[in-house]
């Protein structure tokens, strides 16, 4: 059984949700979830679930080994679920393609540095488009740029707004992105 650390910034449905998940299967469990946030509501998720969580600080991610070293001893596969820090390289060159995000658009639209949670939504609605959805793909070195994975879509149409676009895009978030990291990790195993 592999193991996963996700890691969250906010309110934890993801993650939530992904634990929920492999508690049901033999695949993969969540051993912990890391996060920068010591106000976030993952934490009050994780303990209902009973799931390991610990919270860090910027210095312990970016300019020290210990993150580094707790991934090493717990982690096969590294999944963000709503974490808003760019890994380091370090942690990238240690898994490589083991580290698996998810993004509210359609990549390459809406991607990069700022480009998260409701500033994607805003620019999708501001721009009229016809449809977005979500993008799983690994993790590198830049915001957004790693190899796509998995992408769904929905349509929109003129009355949303940023606020229902966020609900159409839980749905989707919801619905694919455990999945999708089962079938990655069991593709890993053959």
């Amino acid at each position: 059984m592999k193991r996963i650390v996700v890691f969250a910034s906010g309110s934890g449905t993801n993650a939530e949700n992904i634990i929920k998940f492999f508690n049901h299967t033999k695949t993969a469990k969540v051993t912990k979830v890391l996060c920068n946030n010591e106000r976030a509501k993952v934490f009050e998720r994780c303990k209902i679930l009973n799931t390991n969580s610990l919270h860090f600080k910027k210095e312990e991610f970016f300019s020290s080994d210990y993150i580094l070293n707790i991934l090493k001893e717990e982690a096969d596969f590294i999944v963000l679920a709503g974490f808003l820090w760019k890994i380091p390289e370090k942690i990238i060159d240690a898994f490589p393609e083991k580290i698996i995000n998810i993004h509210p658009a359609l990549l390459p639209n809406y991607g990069g540095k700022g480009m998260y949670g409701m500033n994607v939504h805003k620019a999708v609605a501001a721009n009229k488009e016809t449809e977005t959805g979500i993008t799983i793909h690994y993790v590198n070195a830049n915001y957004d740029e790693g190899a796509i994975i998995f992408q769904a879509k929905t349509a929109l149409n003129d009355t949303d707004t940023p606020e229902t676009i966020a609900e159409k895009i839980h749905i989707l978030e919801q619905k694919y992105f455990p999945k999708v990291i089962e079938e990655v990790i069991l593709s890993t195993n053959a």
